[in-house]
């Protein structure tokens, strides 16, 4: 890595810190509506994983999505007014915290119902080997609970039946709501839970972003190499609740003590200092520029219009099926006859 590009990854993570405390917030005061899951605690993970991903690969995860929205390339502006409901959000206001999307950066979303997203994860890999790009990856993440329902086993198991080059990522952060993971999981490691499927799996470090960053990317350039999926247990932790309605009586004040110690943004501060690649007077000019950043994002959505009474009838219904996709269909299928 250049220089800048360690400062810009510096960056990205203070800016979603930041964006996820403002949202908190403005939460607070009544400005944003529904549910709020913040992912303070676990920025090592999307930023580490977005920063070795090529733009082919596909990004799909749950409802805990800010950032990774913001690390798969959409403008923290737009994030941010998606999030307050305004017209110039990604989804247009209509989606909200656990909505993101954005196809043009290959970011599928953002999906509200746990687990619900692993069987679309699967369909996806399968439309890139049926239209010739296997060496394209979908990056499917999903929380540790999710992993105790249907839709996880039926990805993984379709996705190891047709060999689909599918990267599932288990963002553990120790809790699927309050419950924690040694209380609903009948193992304690959640990558065993890939062994039953005959998947390549392995637990990896999740606060520390150059090694999220290592062992990512030896993982996407073996999958390149040799096709399949493969499960990574990636161990995180989120320092604020589930969401904003959470009362947090199932954790001790003390055991999130301990791993704020752990914190990902200063354990990379600390690390390009040790490393000398950055001073401490550049790495406090990255921090001055996120809340920058963050302050131009509250004004640009909070500034921006609510969409439109009459655009609650848009985009109900999905539109027909592109021609040039029905065209590809059926020069396949005349080939194969």
């Amino acid at each position: 890595m250049e220089k800048n590009e360690y400062l810009d990854l510096f960056q990205e993570m203070v800016v979603i810190r930041r964006l996820e405390e403002r949202a908190a917030e403005l939460y607070q005061q009544g400005k944003i509506g529904g549910f709020l899951h913040l992912y303070i605690g676990q920025e090592a993970v999307c930023a580490g994983i977005c920063s070795v991903r090529q733009p082919k690969d596909r990004i799909i995860t749950a409802y805990r999505d800010h950032g990774w929205a913001i690390s798969a390339g959409i403008d923290p502006k737009i994030v941010m007014a998606e999030l307050l409901g305004k017209k110039d959000g990604c989804s247009q206001g209509k989606g909200g915290s656990m909505h993101m999307a954005d196809t043009d950066v290959n970011f599928w979303g953002g999906h509200a119902i746990v687990g619900a997203h692993i069987p679309i994860a699967a369909g996806m890999a399968l439309g890139d080997v049926y239209q010739d790009n296997a060496d394209a990856i979908t990056i499917c993440m999903f929380g540790d609970g999710a992993t105790n329902i249907g839709f996880f086993h039926e990805g993984l198991n379709l996705s190891k039946v047709w060999n689909l080059p599918v990267l599932w990522v288990c963002e553990n952060n120790q809790y699927g709501m309050g419950t924690a993971v040694e209380r609903a999981s009948a193992v304690s490691e959640i990558r065993q839970k890939a062994e039953g499927y005959g998947m390549p799996n392995e637990r990896i470090e999740g606060m520390d972003v150059m090694k999220v960053r290592k062992e990512v990317s030896r993982v996407l350039e073996s999958m390149r190499e040799e096709g399949g999926p493969y499960l990574l247990e990636i161990m995180t932790y989120r320092y604020r609740g589930h969401s904003m309605g959470d009362p947090e009586r199932y954790r001790e004040k003390e055991e999130v003590k301990k791993w704020e110690d752990e914190d990902p943004i200063g354990v990379f501060r600390n690390y390009l200092l040790d490393e000398e690649i950055a001073t401490k007077e550049e790495l406090d000019e990255q921090e001055n520029k996120a809340e920058e950043i963050i302050d131009e994002a509250v004004r640009f959505a909070e500034s921006s219009p609510n969409p439109e009474k009459e655009a609650l009838f848009d985009h109900i219904y999905a539109e027909e099926t592109p021609i040039e996709y029905k065209g590809y269909r059926m020069e396949r299928e005349s080939e194969e006859k």
